[in-house]
C-alpha cells in the first residue's frame, strides 16, 4: 500500500508562505486563512485526473486474473494513496510508483467479489482530489481448484499435536506457496508464535515454537475460497477445524537406564522399568507424538522386512499398544521380556513393559502426547514421513520450511521412513 503523506507538493506552498510572512511581517494565520488557498478547499472529483483499468459500468465484471491499475493523467498531478477492499473487509495489497504516476495491485483478487477502490490525488498546486470506484469480479476461468483438508479431526489432543493441511493440487512456486500460507489462518487461545512448514508440494504442517499451552483452544480455517493461487488455479472451500489441548504429558524413555518416566504438567507421575531396541534394532532417539492407541495388534516381523524363519522373526499378539511411528514403533505390553525390563535392551525397537504397566500407560496418554527417547544408539526420529517428528527440528530450521518466514519453503531434509525398528 502507498504512503498517504503529501509532503512533496505541499512543501512548495508552505515555503512560499514562509517567505511571504518574512517579507510583510504578517502573522502565520494570514498565510493560511484565505478560502482561496488550495489546501483549504474540499477534495475535488479526481475522475478526470486518473484512469482505471477495471469496468465500472453496471453489470460488467472484471477479470480476477488481471491486476487492478490506476494511472495519473495529465501534467503536474499524482496519486498519493489507493485502497481497495472487498465486501468482507479483505484489503488488496498494492504498490505505488515513486513519482505517484501509477498504482497496481500485487495480491490476487477474489472471484465473484465486489471491491471498493478509493483513490487520493493531488494536483500541481497540492490541492487534494478524491475518487471512489466500485467494481465486481466475475467467475474464474480456472480449470483447477485448490481444495484444502485440515487436520487432525476435531477433538482434544496432547500439547505436541501438529496441525496439517493437505492440498488437492501440488504447489511448487514460492510466491504461490506464500499465498496459500497467508490464507491458512491459525488462532490459538492463549496466543502462541507458530509457523507452517511445507513437508512437500501438497502437505503442510503447523506447530508453535514450543509445545502448545495446556488447555488451549486452537482454531484453523482457510480464507482461500475464490482466491487466485496461480495460473488457472483458484482456492476452493475448506471446512474449518477446532481442537483443544489437555494437560502437558511427556513420557521420557531413557534407553541407558531402561526407564520410562511420565511427567504431567512438569511433575513426575510414575517411573516404569522398560526395555528398548537391542543392537541392530535401536529405538529412535528424539521426540515422537502419540499417533493412536490399539488395545490389540498382531505384530509380525515380515511386515518390517525380517524374513520368516530367520533368527529375528516373530509373530506375536500384543496388547495395550501405543503407536508413535507409522513404521511400527510402539510402547506396549511385552510380558516375554519382563526379566530384562529395567536392566537390558532386548526388543526390536519398541519400548516394552509389563502388561500392568502397559495398561496404565495406555490409559494415561492420548493422541498428541509426547514420547521422548534419550540415550539410545538409534538415529534421531525423522521429522516427516513416519509420524510426527516435527519437534526434532529446532525453531530456526522449522521456519526455513515456510514460504513467508524463511527461504525456499521446502523440506529438503526429509527422509524416507526406516523399516526398523520392528514392531516388537
Amino acid at each position: 500500500m502507498s504512503n498517504p503523506v503529501h509532503f512533496q507538493a505541499r512543501g512548495r506552498t508552505v515555503v512560499g508562505c514562509t517567505l511571504l510572512v518574512m517579507a510583510l511581517g504578517a502573522s502565520v494565520t494570514a498565510c493560511s486563512g484565505g478560502d482561496d488557498h488550495p489546501l483549504s478547499a474540499a477534495p475535488y472529483d479526481a475522475a478526470g485526473q486518473i484512469s482505471f483499468n477495471g469496468p465500472t459500468d453496471a453489470g460488467k465484471k472484471a477479470d480476477p486474473d488481471k491486476p487492478l491499475e490506476v494511472v495519473a493523467e495529465g501534467a503536474g498531478g499524482r496519486i498519493t494513496d489507493v485502497t481497495a477492499v472487498d465486501a468482507t473487509g479483505r484489503y488488496v495489497a498494492g504498490e505505488l510508483s515513486a513519482d505517484g504516476s501509477r498504482w497496481h495491485s500485487t495480491s490476487p483478487l477474489a472471484a465473484n467479489a465486489r471491491y471498493t477502490v478509493r483513490v487520493s490525488t493531488e494536483d500541481g498546486d497540492g490541492a487534494p482530489g478524491r475518487k471512489v470506484l466500485t467494481l465486481e469480479t466475475g467467475r474464474p476461468s480456472a480449470k483447477k481448484t485448490l481444495d484444502v483438508a485440515l487436520g487432525p479431526k476435531a477433538g482434544a489432543y496432547g500439547v505436541g499435536q501438529p496441525l496439517t493441511a493437505e492440498l488437492s493440487q501440488p504447489v511448487r512456486d514460492p510466491a504461490q506457496r506464500a499465498i496459500v500460507e497467508r490464507g491458512l489462518k491459525v488462532e490459538s487461545t492463549p496466543a502462541v508464535e507458530g509457523a507452517w512448514h511445507w513437508v512437500d508440494d501438497k502437505k503442510l504442517h503447523y506447530r508453535p515454537r514450543d509445545y502448545w499451552p495446556s488447555h488451549a483452544t486452537v482454531q484453523v480455517r482457510s480464507a482461500l475460497d475464490g482466491i487466485k493461487i496461480g495460473d488457472r488455479m483458484w482456492g476452493g472451500a475448506a471446512k474449518s477445524l477446532r481442537i483443544t489441548t489437555d494437560d502437558r504429558v511427556v513420557a521420557v524413555t531413557d534407553a541407558a537406564s531402561h526407564t520410562l518416566t511420565l511427567f504431567k504438567e512438569g511433575q513426575e507421575v510414575r517411573q516404569i522399568p522398560v526395555t528398548t531396541g537391542k543392537p541392530g534394532f535401536e529405538t529412535r532417539n528424539g521426540v515422537k507424538v502419540v499417533l493412536g492407541k490399539e488395545p490389540f495388534v498382531r505384530m509380525r516381523s515380515s511386515t518390517v522386512g525380517i524374513a520368516e524363519g530367520s533368527s529375528e522373526s516373530y509373530d506375536l499378539p500384543v496388547y495395550f499398544a501405543t503407536r508413535v511411528t507409522w513404521s511400527g514403533e510402539y510402547v506396549h505390553a511385552a510380558p516375554w521380556s519382563v526379566g530384562s525390563q529395567g536392566s537390558a535392551n532386548v526388543s526390536h525397537g519398541c519400548v516394552g513393559m509389563s502388561t500392568a504397566n502397559a495398561e496404565w500407560f495406555f490409559g494415561a496418554v492420548q493422541e498428541g502426547d509426547l514420547v521422548e527417547v534419550v540415550n539410545s544408539g538409534g538415529e534421531t526420529m525423522e521429522a516427516f514421513g513416519n509420524g510426527f517428528g516435527d519437534w526434532n527440528l529446532d525453531w530456526a530450521k522449522w521456519r526455513t520450511g515456510s514460504a513467508l518466514t524463511g527461504g525456499t519453503g521446502t523440506a529438503g531434509d526429509q527422509e524416507a521412513a526406516r523399516l526398523r525398528p520392528a514392531a516388537v
